[in-house]
């Protein structure tokens, strides 16, 4: 229905179906009945199973939920359908597997708990989702655990290793007990552990209905008395070993077990307890018997016989201590073993007499001591030959094995067999071969008839010797088929009065062999003679005749064309199941199955894929057509036949691989960019490229833009066909800030750069790959194609500064001082800045690094002076390194180095620029130093004072002088009175002589 129904008519009959049974209810979900009784520790399992569901086959999801009363709210334990499903208090139990859930079959689970605890007594709800449209019946079932303490108590005496020979008898008590108010049983059983051996052996067994089980190892001695278990009163179970053998040595102990019946009526192992162990020692008797005496002798009551008499065979054995030995009695007639005794009386008989003896024609059995007897009834002429006894010594070993000591063959004893006269005859013709999976008819012919007939047909496989039956047929017209051929279609038919044949359908390579017709003629209830015919008939192998070939007339195709493929089968009209299957990388994946009774079983969309079947004279097509090729189901493709005979499926070989190969169309993108841009620092810039033609009208694409510089390539950021932006996780988020991509119209693809830096000059690659869907939904890429745009970035000047003011200062040690570093000028506003104080002590040349502060604010101090460095940043550009509390030793000359460093978009940040501050001389005084200094620094001030007074009093009297002469040259038109100056008043001169 599945396959001919469209899934609306599907759901419409479910709802008819619902309707019309809704009366009665269809769904029936049933759990393990209880209350349940389990012993702390112990482990808990319960089963759930559901029918009724439309489908039986589909795998049903079932939940386990527990219940702990009388708090109504159901916890989640497990899932089968979701791992998610489990409550924090059993989540942990569940994945660690201690709590299970697993499908017994589709429609029934097994719930287990590894370890119960106190706190798992509650009720069990088991519920199955319903995956159908309607509700019609009971999805949940639960039941009920009570959780009891383990009252089993199981003690043995505790004693030193014990000591025996052999032969002795041994006694070991065990006392098991429980105190239930439940109604339990107990089974106890006694075990031997070898010190070589991992597994322990059990000795004997009472169970919990007091039957007693004696162990593998013990079971012929249990039956000889030897070996015993005795309950006496309630609670204790003796161990009785008549005779110990060397065999016996080990470590014994008892183990107990506490039983409960459950509602339904099964037994459950609620408790187990081991007692403690007791080491036995056995001592074997030295004793080495002489070898040479040991003898066997063959004799016949009759040695000359006619067809269809008795035969029977005495073998005689003789040895030392006979009663207390081991022998292993054998038959042999042409080096063939017929028949053995083995040392604890088991008949074994050999493959050719194994039929005979289910027939009743053959016996064997131990008489007396050294005494056993081989009886062959009906014998036939084939029976005749010499015949010889062969006796085995065997020692038994202490894990009850035996172990061949000597071996003595009698003489041979010849029997005659004779055949009353007879025209008795038989010819069988051969087939020859026959093809796996046809019928194989044989048939034989007799002749010379007087009595009733019946007939025996026989195989000989290649790798056998003897003859093995596949049917018979009686004088009474009664077929029995072999045990080997009870499920097989073979019949044995008399068409004719002297005509008998054999059917055997559906032959398979392992009946090849050798085929015998057995007839013998009977005078009542007596054979008289018989007489057979073999042919050799050869199965002819399936993959012989049945041939495979796989090709395709267009098995290299394009995205959306449908190829077809021809899977020719040649030579069988057997039932046949195809299979087509598909192989992609390491991975194989079937497609469909077509039975022999012409159903159809997908593994995959059925949509995709189309069969068609034709029948010929001669071979049979298989087409299988792709509709709609995609990418997904290129790969190599299979056909593959099983060949259906009765209930079992045989695989030939494969077909050939034929790949198919399915193709991109060619692509028709085109793109169109500016190859070379030109920009300056701390811009910004679009670079573009555009879609000038394209494949298809429904394509999407995706874009990545790459940074080629110095040879390498890095991705800085891409879209996929949703337009999903991604940047490449090597790109810092300092970058991502200023870098944008988006899509235009066109379609173009920008790529923007903001504030660029020297270090994003460089190749930038657009590279576009082009999508395009498939038939199915799917879509697919097409090769990239990309454009290429060369940016020049220009390289901008160092604009680095800092104060270069040299200064000198003196200070005592209780005084703190601060060394400056200010940055008069930066390159750029995105610079960041790592700072760097220097020390040149006394007369050193070395300058060496006293204090770092890094751009990410780390700070390292250079010369273990961390508790008196202060490192300041007031403003962006202002730092300080603060000395505290210096001493004399610590003067020198201080200064700065800055490095300035800028971001760049493929190395992160890059150092741009370094400039070093101007020098500050520290003189540090010690205190009494400060005493002599101040002194003189009062006297400097003294005299500086009074120089400062006499400066003020000369400028004082410079002043009032110019005020004066400025007075007089504003009165200038008044006569000056007389004065005694040169300037005002020149002296006259006296007169010379001449005059």
């Amino acid at each position: 229905m599945k396959r001919f129904l469209p899934s609306w008519v599907r759901t419409h009959l479910l709802l008819c179906l619902g309707l019309l049974r809704c009366g009665d209810a269809r769904v029936n979900t049933q759990v393990q009945a209880g209350p349940l009784y389990r012993v702390v520790g112990s482990p808990l399992s319960i089963s759930c199973n559901v029918s009724g569901f439309f489908s039986d086959t589909a795998k049903k999801n079932f939940q386990f939920r527990f219940v702990n009363p009388p708090n109504p709210n159901e916890i989640n334990i497990i899932s089968t359908g979701d791992p998610n499903f489990s409550y924090t208090v059993y989540a942990r139990r569940v994945g660690s597997k201690e709590i299970t859930l697993t499908h017994v079959t589709p429609n029934s689970v097994l719930f287990k708990i590894q370890s119960l605890g106190k706190g798992d007594e509650g009720e069990y709800h088991c519920t199955v989702v319903n995956s159908e449209v309607v509700y019609d019946g009971t999805y949940s079932a639960e039941t009920a655990l009570k959780v009891i303490d383990n009252s089993l108590s199981v003690s043995s005496p505790a004693s030193t290793p014990l000591s025996y020979n052999e032969g002795d008898a041994f006694t070991l008590t065990c006392h098991a007990s429980t105190n239930t108010v439940q109604h339990t049983h107990l089974s106890l059983a006694w075990y031997l552990r070898k010190d070589d051996e991992d597994s322990a052996h059990p000795i004997i067994s009472l169970d919990r209905d007091f039957t007693l089980n004696p162990g593998p190892r013990f079971k012929d001695r249990h039956q000889a008395g030897v070996i015993k278990l005795d309950k006496l009163g309630e609670a204790t179970y003796k161990l009785n070993i008549a005779h110990l053998e060397p065999s016996d040595q080990g470590r014994i102990y008892c183990q107990a077990q506490q039983w409960i019946q459950d509602p339904d009526r099964s037994w459950y192992i609620i408790a187990q307890s081991d007692g403690k162990e007791t080491t036995l020692n056995v001592k074997a008797r030295d004793v080495l018997p002489d070898m040479s005496s040991l003898t066997v002798r063959i004799s016949a009551p009759a040695d000359t016989l006619q067809e269809g008499q008795e035969l029977s065979l005495f073998c005689h054995v003789n040895f030392h201590n006979l009663q207390k030995r081991f022998f292993s009695v054998a038959w042999l007639r042409g080096n063939i073993e017929l028949a053995r005794v083995g040392p604890t009386g088991i008949l074994s008989v050999g493959p050719e007499y194994s039929r005979r003896e289910g027939d009743g024609e053959l016996r064997a059995a131990r008489k007396g001591e050294g005494e056993y007897c081989l009886t062959l009834q009906s014998v036939r002429t084939e029976d005749r030959g010499e015949y010889v006894c062969r006796a085995r010594l065997l020692d038994r070993g202490p894990d009850g094995g035996f172990t061949e000591r000597a071996v003595q063959h009698s003489d041979s004893q010849l029997v005659s067999i004779s055949a009353p006269e007879s025209a008795l005859s038989v010819k069988m013709r051969n087939p020859g071969s026959v093809n796996e999976g046809y019928r194989l008819e044989l048939s034989c012919e007799v002749l010379g008839v007087k009595g009733q007939l019946s007939v025996t047909w026989q195989r000989r496989s290649t790798t056998t010797a003897v003859f093995a039956s596949v049917i018979s047929l009686s004088q009474a017209g009664v077929a029995e088929k072999a045990e080997e051929f009870k499920s097989r279609k073979v019949s044995a038919t008399r068409p004719a009065t002297n005509t008998f044949t054999l059917e055997l359908d559906e032959v398979r390579p392992s009946d090849s062999g050798v085929y015998q017709c057995a007839v013998t003629e009977w005078n009542i209830n007596t054979k008289t003679q018989s007489q057979s015919q073999s042919a050799t008939v050869t199965v002819t192998p399936a993959d012989s005749f049945v041939k495979l070939n796989l090709m395709s007339r267009n098995n290299a195709v394009t995205v959306g064309q449908t190829p077809e493929l021809m899977c020719r089968v040649r030579g069988s009209r057997l039932p046949m199941t195809l299979t087509w299957s598909r192989q992609q990388g390491a991975s194989t994946i079937d497609i469909l199955t077509l039975y022999a009774n012409g159903s159809i079983s997908w593994s995959v969309n059925q949509q995709r894929y189309q069969l068609k079947v034709e029948n010929k004279v001669t071979e049979v097509i298989y087409y299988l057509l792709i509709n709609g090729a995609s990418h997904e189901e290129a790969g190599n493709y299979t056909c593959l036949v099983s060949v259906f005979l009765e209930e079992i499926h045989r695989k030939l070989p494969a077909s050939n691989h034929l790949g198919v190969e399915v193709q991109n169309p060619e692509s028709k993108l085109v793109l169109t960019n500016t190859a070379a841009m030109s920009v300056n620092v701390n811009t910004g810039i679009e670079m573009k490229c555009s879609v000038v033609s394209k494949t298809s009208a429904s394509s999407c694409y995706s874009v990545t833009w790459l940074l080629q510089q110095q040879g390498e390539k890095k991705t800085i950021v891409s879209s996929d066909q949703d337009a999903l932006v991604t940047f490449d996780p090597k790109i810092v988020q300092s970058h991502r800030e200023r870098i944008g991509m988006r899509r235009t119209k066109g379609p173009s693809f920008e790529l923007s750069i903001q504030q660029v830096g020297i270090s994003d000059k460089g190749s930038y690659t657009c590279e576009v790959v082009e999508w395009l869907q498939d038939p199915h939904g799917g879509w697919y890429q097409l090769s990239p194609v990309s454009k290429t745009t060369e940016l020049t970035v220009s390289q901008p000047e160092k604009n680095l500064s800092v104060a270069k003011e040299d200064k000198l200062l003196n200070i005592s040690r209780l005084q703190d001082f601060p060394i400056p570093c200010h940055i008069t000028h930066q390159s750029s506003s995105e610079s960041e800045f790592q700072v760097t104080w220097f020390w040149q002590k006394g007369t050193e040349t070395e300058k060496r690094p006293l204090f770092t502060a890094y751009r990410n604010a780390t700070l390292q101090d250079w010369v273990g002076k961390g508790d008196q460095l202060r490192f300041g940043h007031a403003l962006q550009n202002r730092f300080s390194l603060t000395f505290l509390k210096p001493s004399p030793e610590d003067g020198g000359l201080y200064f700065c180095e800055v490095e300035e460093w800028l971001p760049s978009l493929s190395h992160g940040w890059r150092k741009h620029a370094v400039e070093n501050s101007g020098y500050l001389t520290l003189h540090v005084y010690a205190e009494g130093d400060v005493k002599a200094v101040s002194e003189q620094q009062c006297l400097a001030i003294i005299w500086m004072g009074g120089f400062i007074v006499v400066l003020i009093c000369s400028l004082l009297v410079i002043f009032l002088l110019l005020l004066v002469i400025c007075k007089n040259k504003a009165s200038g038109r008044q006569k000056p009175d007389q004065n005694l100056w040169a300037e005002v008043h020149p002296l006259q001169g006296k007169p010379i002589a001449d005059d």
